[in-house]
C-alpha cells in the first residue's frame, strides 16, 4: 500500500499513516488466514450430504462442525470486511459529503459508537470465553459433545481484530478530515 497524495501533490506520510498501513496489514493477513476456514466447513458439509443421502448414514458431528466454523468464519472476517469498506453505510447521504465531512463524521462515529461498543463487547465476550474454558464446556445438544470454548474464543479475538482495524480507520478518518484526502 503506497502513501496517498494530498490534492497539492505531496505524499501523505508520517507515523500515523504508517501505523494505519501496518494495522491494515494485520486485517489483510487475518482475513486471508480466516478465509481458509471455508475449506473444512465445505468439506464437512459435503461429507455430511454424501453420507446422509448416498449412504443413509448421517453423521453426528458435521452439523455442529459447520455451525461452529461458519460462526467463527463470520466473526473473524469482520476486521477484513471493515478494512475493505464492506460494512453497511448510509451512502445516500455519505457519498454527497466532502472528504473532510466524511472524515469528521467517521471519526466522531468511531469515538462515540464503535470503540465504546467494541470495548464493552470485548470484555463481555472474554468473560463468556473464560467461563467456557474454565468449565471445559461442551455442546450438550450434540451426541459427539464437542468443546465449545474454541468457538467462543473467536468472539474476543474477532473483537480485538476489529478494534485494531478501527484504530486504522479512525486514523484515516482524522487524516481525511484534516487534509481532505483518504489514505
Amino acid at each position: 500500500m503506497s502513501a496517498a497524495s494530498h490534492p497539492g501533490g505531496a505524499p501523505i506520510d508520517g507515523a500515523l499513516p504508517r501505523l494505519a498501513r501496518r494495522l491494515d496489514a494485520v486485517a489483510l493477513w487475518s482475513g486471508r488466514a480466516v478465509s481458509w476456514m471455508i475449506l473444512p466447513m465445505v468439506a464437512s458439509l459435503v461429507y455430511e450430504v454424501t453420507m446422509r443421502y448416498a449412504f443413509s448414514a448421517p453423521t453426528t458431528w458435521a452439523y455442529d462442525m459447520t455451525y461452529m466454523l461458519y460462526g467463527s468464519f463470520f466473526m473473524l472476517g469482520s476486521a477484513y470486511t471493515l478494512m475493505r469498506k464492506g460494512h453497511i453505510r448510509t451512502d445516500m447521504f455519505y457519498e454527497k459529503w466532502s472528504v473532510r465531512t466524511q472524515g469528521r463524521v467517521d471519526a466522531a462515529c468511531y469515538l462515540l459508537f464503535f470503540f465504546p461498543a467494541l470495548i464493552a463487547f470485548l470484555l463481555v465476550s472474554w468473560d463468556f470465553f473464560q467461563a467456557s474454558w474454565d468449565r471445559q464446556e461442551r455442546m450438550v445438544t450434540s451426541p459427539w459433545m464437542p468443546l465449545v470454548w474454541p468457538f467462543k474464543l473467536s468472539m474476543p479475538v474477532a473483537t480485538a481484530l476489529m478494534l485494531l482495524q478501527g484504530v486504522s480507520e479512525f486514523i484515516k478518518s482524522c487524516i481525511a478530515a484534516r487534509r481532505g484526502v483518504w489514505i
